[in-house]
């Protein structure tokens, strides 16, 4: 297949190019910069005109724009450019296209979330920007006839914001909410997976919801950080994980790491 990649020199998109390439399709890589194609997602005309003429069986989208940690940059981009992504594909015919989410959009609840758990759309700002922007997406997904939104865990491995070198790997408080965690190379390994999914929204996450008071130490010994303190006091409600069970039963997919346990040892 010829498979546009959108977000093709991110930290999921330069894994998830080599695979693809590796599993036998024609890969065309979209970026705003490095890319084979360079174009502003945010750019209309562009986008529509640089899916026309690359005329893709299937689009991957992992556009993000988390650089400067500008979590409203982002769900701009979550909207704006996937409606243009979108329609773009539509355009041209494109049938099938898989698109990256999160898992941590759930409205609050006791246990992990599922794929059938409501997004928490009412919740209050800053929190309310990030879930209109996931929601806004995935609507313009659903467009698409054939469609795969992947649910992501927390994201933690080279290149990512958790990592040795990683932005945040020493400033998350070690308290009782609760994450999903996910390696960045088992994220890419589902994206190609989800070429023969059935249509549908996937939490894409490893096996074992844990608080940050229990992840967070083993991180910060993982990347030789000192020890945290430890946060007391309750969770936040939508800080609840989420469970994988469909990915896994339904789907067949597993995890090369099905704990963050395991996952921190490479790091």
């Amino acid at each position: 297949m010829r498979i546009l990649l959108a977000g093709s020199t991110g930290v999921i998109g330069r894994r998830l190019g080599p695979l693809l390439t590796d599993s036998g399709h024609e890969v065309v890589g979209l970026a705003r910069s490095g890319a084979d194609r360079v174009v502003d997602v945010l750019d209309r005309d562009a986008v529509a005109a640089a899916v026309g003429e690359i005329h893709p069986d299937v689009v991957i989208h992992q556009l993000t724009s988390l650089s400067g940690r500008d979590l409203a940059a982002n769900a701009w981009l979550r909207r704006e450019g996937t409606r243009n992504l979108v329609d773009a594909a539509l355009a041209s015919g494109v049938r099938r296209l898989i698109a990256q989410s999160i898992s941590w959009a759930y409205e609050p609840g006791r246990e992990p979330a599922t794929e059938d758990t409501p997004l928490d759309v009412d919740a209050p700002e800053p929190r309310h920007t990030s879930v209109a922007g996931v929601a806004a997406l995935e609507e313009a997904v659903r467009d698409v006839p054939e469609w795969v939104v992947l649910r992501y865990g927390t994201l933690y491995g080279p290149g990512t914001w958790y990592a040795r070198d990683g932005a945040l790997a020493g400033m998350v408080a070690a308290d009782a909410d609760v994450s999903s965690l996910l390696h960045v190379d088992d994220a890419a390994a589902a994206a190609v997976a989800a070429l023969s999914w059935p249509s549908g929204a996937v939490n894409v996450c490893d096996d074992d919801p844990a608080p940050a008071a229990a992840w967070v130490p083993a991180l910060r010994r993982a990347v030789g950080l000192p020890s945290p303190a430890i946060v007391e006091g309750d969770r936040r409600g939508w800080a609840r994980g989420a469970s994988n069970q469909r990915a896994r039963k339904e789907l067949g997919w597993n995890p090369r790491y099905p704990s963050w346990r395991e996952g921190f040892a490479t790091l």
